[in-house]
């Protein structure tokens, strides 16, 4: 599951990324086994996966899909 934050209303931007976090985190738990919530603004990416606390990446120039979509690899510099 990719998730990007749009740059939406200005004033909701705390709020949208609270909503989005949740989002995330209830497709983990009915199922889904990788999130990638990107926000393009901050260039920060966070990795949802069962079982593990959030992972948070500050500007990565590529995401992995390994070991559940092996050799998929998602080139971050179109995204920026």
């Amino acid at each position: 599951m990719i998730e990007l934050r749009s740059q939406s209303v200005v004033y909701r931007r705390r709020h949208r990324l609270q909503v989005l976090q949740d989002k995330m985190q209830e497709y983990i738990d009915n199922g889904t086994q990788l999130g990638w919530l990107i926000d393009r603004k901050q260039r920060r990416v966070f990795i949802y996966r069962p079982n593990i606390a959030v992972e948070e990446l500050d500007n990565p120039k590529t995401l992995y899909g390994e070991p559940l979509l092996p050799g998929f690899v998602l080139d971050l510099s179109q995204v920026w």
